[in-house]
Parts: structure tokens; sequence; C-alpha cells
């Protein structure tokens, strides 16, 4: 039995005992004891229902009380009794007094105090002051617009770490219609850092794979933060690798600091743990979405992250590395976070410009921590949405499309360059798409002049012969392929060529600099100290590059 969904509850237990005399029309023999959980991670708690005498984790008397509000005249059937008993228990109006309040939101806190006591106060003396409460909520709607329109990549970093944010378990049991947890990675360990399991959407089952932080201290260390060791991603690439086998579409959603970085962690393999999982993952023939829940960083997002296409929430963060790690690193102190935060570039709007996310999944307004279940509904949808065009795709289609992905990131030129003099060639081809000149080859593709022209259809040659000559013989090339750029006839012979004819010209350039260097013997020269300084004991040598 399962209480309806959409409701949050707050942390704690709540025991039941249902006497005999309540239950005439159930059918039980003895009494029946419910315990209903409600765990801090979960927004919809499973209803329990334990029976059978010593069966029970709560205490059994054989001759308690019946329930004070089911008198003995009046009483009705168990089930009746049980509803109304459980209509009593409903969503929480007020966020708790120990929720984490973040220093750019203590303002929109106070507002929100000062609406309640106003509503308080108009209550116990029966003051009609609708008006003002109704001004007061719409001024406290609009300031907290203004504030979440404006956070600096610092806020931005503090939102997403924010304590009451959704985890991975608290958004697959909400956008899911069934979820059913696995374990393992068949080779003795389970790593609560990364959860799995199957998961079902509109009909269609999902495999989802996560980063699961605590929501306290004991969680925390439960879930190691958040930060998996190595036979977690082991443990994902596992059920990946399940999930590719089978036809199931997989979903990751990341929410790490990054790989745990301790030493038994990088004794038992965490880079190779990381690299497995990088080089799997092109592999599989089923669509992979990722979706950036929190924070995401280093390789251990990576490890899950690499997919067809890659969603973050709206104040969710991507970095390469912590920014604290990040100023110790550049500037050994932590005190310049807030510097390396703005450097690394790690805000939703940011990575979109970056081509490094695809998507951006909006957050209710105030962020997801404070309305978590209206955040449930963009995911799902915004996750079917990207779904609903891979499905489409063939296997091969699939693969190709997240290969392209990757080969795509970055900014770069990709240009032919005669001998390694590559300032002269890129200012020629500046200078000829400035005044429009130029040549074609056969095929369009513009080139600077005719010579360049000839040299790609040459090259274009080369390709198609030896794509004719390993017709029938793919078994005898390299696995995995490598880029096919670099391996194509006459693209290594030609990059080859160019790095001998550019060492020769430093190296011609380097012996005309030391011959020009070499100092005249003059009486002014001669009248130096033996050591060849100058008169305010210093000299300076002048070498061209």
């Amino acid at each position: 039995m399962l209480l309806p969904k959409g409701r949050t509850w707050n942390q704690g237990s709540l025991y039941l005992r249902v006497p005999d005399s309540a239950l005439p029309d159930v059918g039980y023999d003895s009494p029946l004891h419910l315990r209903i959980p409600l765990l801090p991670g979960l927004l919809s708690p499973n209803l329990a229902c334990l029976t059978g005498r010593g069966r029970s984790t709560v205490a059994q008397a054989q001759n308690q009380p019946d329930p004070p509000d089911a008198p003995r005249e009046e009483r009705r059937g168990g089930r009746e009794w049980l509803q109304t008993l459980l209509s009593r228990f409903g969503p929480i109006t007020q966020k708790a007094e120990n929720t984490a309040v973040l220093d750019f939101e203590k303002p929109l806190v106070e507002l929100d105090n000062r609406i309640k006591e106003v509503r308080k106060v108009a209550e116990e003396n029966g003051v009609d002051v609708s008006e003002s409460i109704r001004e007061l909520e719409e001024r406290a709607k609009q300031l907290r617009k203004d504030t979440y329109s404006r956070l600096t990549p610092v806020q931005r970093l503090q939102v997403a770490r924010h304590p009451n944010r959704p985890t991975f378990l608290d958004i697959a049991l909400n956008i899911s219609d069934k979820f059913v947890e696995l374990h393992g990675d068949r080779a003795g360990l389970d790593d609560p850092a990364m959860v799995c399991g199957l998961a079902s959407m509109d009909g269609q089952t999902f495999m989802f794979i996560g980063h699961q932080k605590g929501r306290n201290t004991k969680e925390n260390i439960h879930r190691n933060f958040g930060m998996p060791q190595p036979n977690g991603y082991r443990k994902a690439l596992r059920f990946m690798k399940h999930a590719d086998k089978f036809g199931l579409p997989i979903v990751t959603f990341v929410d790490t600091p990054g790989a745990f970085a301790g030493k038994s962690a990088e004794e038992s393999g965490q880079g190779e743990a990381i690299a497995v999982n990088l080089r799997e993952m092109f592999g599989f023939r089923v669509p992979i979405l990722s979706v950036v829940i929190g924070e995401g960083g280093s390789g251990g997002a990576l490890a899950i992250g690499c997919a067809n296409r890659n969603l973050i929430m709206e104040h969710s963060v991507y970095y390469v590395a912590s920014p604290e790690a990040c100023a110790a690193i550049l500037w050994k102190a932590r005190d310049k976070a807030a510097t390396a935060t703005e450097a690394l570039k790690i805000t939703a709007e940011q990575l979109i410009k970056f081509k490094v996310m695809d998507h951006v999944i909006p957050e209710p307004l105030g962020g997801a921590h404070s309305d978590p279940m209206g955040a449930f509904p963009a995911i799902k949808k915004s996750l079917m949405e990207v779904y609903s065009h891979y499905s489409k795709l063939s296997e091969d289609e699939v693969r190709l499309d997240r290969y392209a992905k990757f080969r795509a990131l970055g900014q770069y030129e990709e240009y032919l360059v005669p001998g390694g003099q590559w300032r002269e060639t890129r200012a020629a081809r500046d200078k000829a798409k400035t005044e429009g000149t130029g040549s074609h080859t056969k095929m369009g593709t513009w080139a600077v002049d005719e010579q360049e022209a000839e040299l790609c259809e040459l090259i274009a040659d080369q390709d198609e012969r030896w794509d004719e000559a390993i017709v029938g013989k793919e078994q005898w090339i390299n696995m995995p392929a490598q880029p096919p750029g670099l391996m194509r006839s006459g693209i290594l012979e030609l990059s080859m060529a160019m790095i001998k004819a550019r060492k020769h010209q430093q190296k011609g350039a380097s012996e005309q600099n030391a011959t020009q260097a070499l100092p005249e013997v003059t009486p002014a020269t001669a009248s130096q100290d033996s050591n060849g300084a100058s008169e305010n004991g210093s000299h300076s040598v002048e070498v061209e590059v």
C-alpha cells in the first residue's frame, strides 16, 4: 500500500497498531501492526504492513486498549477506520526551522516570516488583511525572481550544493512510475555512493544510474558524500552493459564533487575504473542521456556523463576541478575560490555557450531546494522529449551521434599548412576570405589557391583508394578505431613532413640569431670588468624568436 505521491513528509517513523475488534472485514486472526517509515530522502514513503504474531517489529502486547478515537458503540470497519486515521496526516505547510538558508536568501526568508506574522495576527484578532497579505506575497515573489535572475557563479555554486536540494533517489522515485534498485558490481562490493536501478516512465523502461548524497552527517558518511569508489564505477558499468544487452536506454544523474581520491581508492584502480567507463560508453548501442542535478566534478562526473545528450538543471554546475582545488593549485590559497569560480565558467548558461551542455532544465522560482515537487515534472518532461528523438535512430546512428558530439567540443581551426609556415598561411587565408578570392575543388571545398585545391583533391583520392583497399579486410584494422583524420592515407606523412620542415626552419633561425648575437671587440668592451658587465653591473641580451 502506497501513500499518495506529491507529499513531503517530516523525518521519523509512524507506528500504528490496529486491534482485533477494529478489523472485522479484513480477515486477519491476529493484531495488525503498521509502520510508516518517513525516511529523510524519500518524498513518497511506503506503508509497510507487518502482520502475524511474533513477526512485527513493534512490540506486540496481547491486551492493548483500543484507540481512543474508536469507541465501541460507533466502531467501524478496519479499512474505514485506518483511512480516517491516516487522513489526519498530510503535506507539511511550513518549512522546518532547521532548513539551511543561504546568505543571499535571508531577505526572502525575513519577508516570508513577516507575511506569516501578519496572517497570524489577523486570524487571532479577526481582521481582514487579505489585500495587504496579497501585496506582500507579490512583493516576495518579485524579490525572489529578481534575486535568482542575477545570481553570481559563486551563488549558483552554493545553490547547487544546498543540503535540501533533491538527490538522485528523490528524483528517481518521483519521476518514475516504478523504480527497482539493483546492487553489486559482481566482485563482492556495493558502493552506496553510486545507485543503479530499473525505472519505468510512460511505459518505457530505463536504466537509472546516479550519484547519491546524504541529507545529514550520518547519511553523508554512509554515501561518502557522493564520491564513488572504483567499485562504484565498476558497478555502474556492469548495469550499463546490462542495459545495452537488453536494449534499455540509459539515464545518468550526476551529482558529485568528484571521484574519491583516498589512498584506498587509488590502490583499487580509481583512474583505471574511470578510463574503462569512458571507453565503453562510446561503444554502447542504446541512447545515453545525462542530467546534472547538482554539481558535476572532474572525472567522477564524466565517468557516467559520456552521453548523447547532456542536460543540466538551471542552478547546477559542472567543472573540471572544484573551485577550492583550482585555487589551491593556481594560487596556493583557498581564499581565491571565488576568483576560480568566475574563471572556470561552470554555470549552466556558460556551459551551453561552449556547447559542453545541450539543454537547460528550468527550476521552480527559488531553486529546486525550495520547491522539489515543482522540479520533478520539468525533469521528466525534458528527458522524455529528448528520448523521443533518439528512440527513432538506429544503433549505428546513436553511436555516431555520441562520437560526433564529443569530437565537436573545443575551439580549433583546421587547414593545410605548407612547410610549417602557419602564420603566413593563416594571414593568406584571412586575406583571401576578406577579398572574396580563392579557389574550389571539384566537390566545392574552398581553398586559398589552385595549389591547395589540387592537394585537397589528392588527399580525397587517397582516402577513396584506402577505403576500397580495406573492403573485406576490416578485421586487420586496429581496434578500437582511431579518429579517421589521423590514420587516413597521406595525412600522417604530410604531418611528419610539416614537423620536419618546421624543425629545420627553427634550427636555421636559431643559428642565424646566434651569429648575429656575437659582440665585436672594441675599446669600450675591453674597458669593462672581467665579468663582462657594464658600469651598472648588468648586461642585456636581445633574442628574436
